[in-house]
This record gives structure tokens, C-alpha cells and sequence, in this order.
């Protein structure tokens, strides 16, 4: 295990804060329903849910919501099925992209996400295409103030995870899949709820991107997580802090 993570994902966002927490709220619905139906809908006995109630809390939502989306899920009030679907491709520059999504109408979501692809630039591959270029990792995010780095790391450790990458913006502790539940139940006795827990993709290498090539791979990536059917999207890029500053500003 290492102190320091050499991966750092980017990701550049803008828009109204309001709208930005009505998609967020419709994933973490999402998320929550197919928690609840892929195991007991009880979060102390299904530990999918558990870190799905969690992210919500963080998220400011409601119980009520919670609760509806719980119960949408295990059956005990009707609502929608969702699929969990991944996509993979490549985005300008040669970046590899990973979707992945939830959605109710497999068909919409396909055509929405080639769409995406094909009018800034990348091009839609088949299954595995590109996840050989990364690593399947539970990520287990803290605020910074929880710990400092050396008693994160300390934790960490002793929870059985492999990687600790600790900096202004928090701490952001990796674990083997099958360890994630496990590492994410030591660190919550230990610190509480996480801001964020899931397994995600992990590039094993970057492609760094100068400002024009970021610029494009952005518009992508914006137009992806826009859309209400993508959960999560893992890309292998890096680029300059100068650059990002200047596309922040």
C-alpha cells in the first residue's frame, strides 16, 4: 500500500446548483431501488443498500425519499425495473470511457449514449473493449477533517485496504472488490458514514490531455453525466493543473 494514489480522476462540472441536485437525487433513487431488490430491503443486512442510504444522507435527501425508493425496490410499492448496463469506448484524444448505467428502457439509453459518443467525438466500442485498461476497485471517500493521513492510512491498513490517497480534499481509501465491504464497515465504525462508497473503475495509466483535447473530452463527459441513466463514468485521462485552472475560470 502506498501513501499517495498515482490516479487522480478529473472531473470538470458546471451548471445550476439546483439542477445538478435533481439528477444527483434521481441516480441515488435509482441506486437505492435495485439496492433494495437485489437483496433484503433492511440496510443493516444488505450492505449495497447501506451504502446507498449513506450517500443519500450526505446528499441531503430526505427520508421520505429514501424510504419511497426502498420500498419501490423491494417490491412493497410499484415502480419501474432498471437494468444495469456498461458501455465502453473512446472519447478525443484516445481516452477510454466507461458508462455505466441504470435504466428502464435499454433502448433509450443505448441510442442516448452513441449519441453522446458520436457528436463530441469518440466513437461507442464493444463490451471490454476498453475495462482491460483498468482496475475494478472499491473507493471509499472521507472528508478531510475525519483523520489526518497518517491515522487514514493506519485505518486503512488495518481494514485490509490496499491504497490510501490523502489530500486537501479528503481521503479517497481503495480496496480489492471483494475487501470492499468489509474495509468500508471497519472505517464507518471507526470514522462513520463515508461521504461516498462503490466500486468504480480505476485507469491503470493516464493519457494527459492539453487544453483543447480536455475541452472536447469534457463536453463529452458532461453530456454522459447529464443524463439520467448513467451512474458513473471512469475515464483515463490527466491533465495540467494549469489547464484546469484556465477551464475553471
Amino acid at each position: 500500500m502506498a501513501g499517495h494514489s498515482k490516479f487522480k480522476n478529473i472531473m470538470y462540472r458546471k451548471g445550476a446548483q439546483d439542477a445538478k441536485r435533481a439528477k444527483l437525487f434521481t441516480k441515488i433513487i435509482r441506486e437505492l431501488t435495485v439496492a433494495a431488490r437485489s437483496g433484503l430491503p433492511d440496510p443493516a443486512q444488505n450492505p449495497r443498500l447501506r451504502a446507498a442510504v449513506a450517500l443519500a444522507k450526505n446528499s441531503n435527501m430526505g427520508n421520505d425519499t429514501i424510504d419511497r425508493a426502498i420500498k419501490r425496490g423491494s417490491g412493497a410499492d410499484d415502480g419501474e425495473s432498471y437494468d444495469e448496463i456498461r458501455y465502453e469506448g473512446y472519447g478525443p484524444g484516445g481516452v477510454a470511457i466507461i458508462v455505466e448505467t441504470l435504466t428502464d428502457n435499454k433502448n433509450r439509453t443505448a441510442s442516448d449514449v452513441r449519441s453522446a459518443f458520436s457528436k463530441h467525438g469518440g466513437n461507442l466500442g464493444e463490451t471490454n473493449s476498453v475495462s482491460f485498461m483498468f482496475d475494478r476497485v472499491g473507493s471509499i471517500q472521507y472528508v478531510a477533517d475525519v483523520a489526518s493521513a497518517d491515522e487514514m492510512f493506519a485505518a486503512a491498513l488495518e481494514a485490509g485496504a490496499r491504497d490510501v490517497e490523502s489530500g486537501d480534499d479528503g481521503h479517497d481509501v481503495s480496496c480489492e472488490p471483494d475487501d470492499f465491504h468489509d474495509v468500508r464497515e471497519a472505517l464507518e465504525a471507526r470514522f462513520a458514514a463515508p461521504v461516498q462508497a462503490a466500486l468504480t473503475w480505476r485507469p491503470q495509466n493516464t493519457i494527459e490531455l492539453d487544453q483543447d483535447g480536455a475541452e472536447k473530452l469534457f463536453r463529452l463527459l458532461e453530456t454522459l453525466e447529464d443524463n439520467d441513466d448513467v451512474q458513473n463514468v471512469s475515464a483515463n485521462f490527466s491533465i495540467s493543473d494549469q489547464i484546469m485552472a484556465k477551464l475553471a475560470g
